[in-house]
């Protein structure tokens, strides 16, 4: 008995599997530029708000928002320099994922101060009834 063999032959293309993978992955990279900045940018967004604490530069009245304002900028580095996320349209899914885990921490948070704050006004002393 002979085997048939079978003779498959490639299919020819133009890039090679290593150029099409490489293809695939064009701009979820960064450039060494854009780490090297988005960590300038964040170690300055770290050491300013750690020295207007410890050289007591403003009141804590304004501190405090400074500080959360600084993070919240320090956050929008982080997206957009360290996880690539812009608003081009392969990114649809990253950001539709970004956004419900928003409004899920949103909705936490909020939920807890709203709780937390009930419970201190239906704890206060004075508010028990007394036996």
């Amino acid at each position: 008995m002979s085997a048939k063999k079978s003779h498959v032959k490639p299919v020819p293309t133009d890039q090679t599997a290593a150029e099409l993978a490489h293809a695939h992955h064009d701009g979820a990279h960064g450039s060494v530029k854009s780490y090297l900045i988005g960590f300038v940018l964040s170690v300055v967004l770290t050491a300013v708000p750690f020295a207007f604490t410890m050289l007591h530069l403003m009141p804590v009245a304004t501190l405090v928002p400074v500080i959360i304002g600084i993070g919240l900028v320090q956050i929008v580095v982080h997206l957009v320099y360290f996880l690539h996320m812009n608003t081009s349209s392969s990114q649809l899914w990253n950001n539709a994922a970004f956004v419900c885990a928003l409004i899920i921490v949103f909705i936490v948070i909020v939920g807890t101060l709203w709780v937390m704050y009930h419970m201190n006004h239906n704890m206060m002393p004075g508010m028990m009834p007394i036996d």
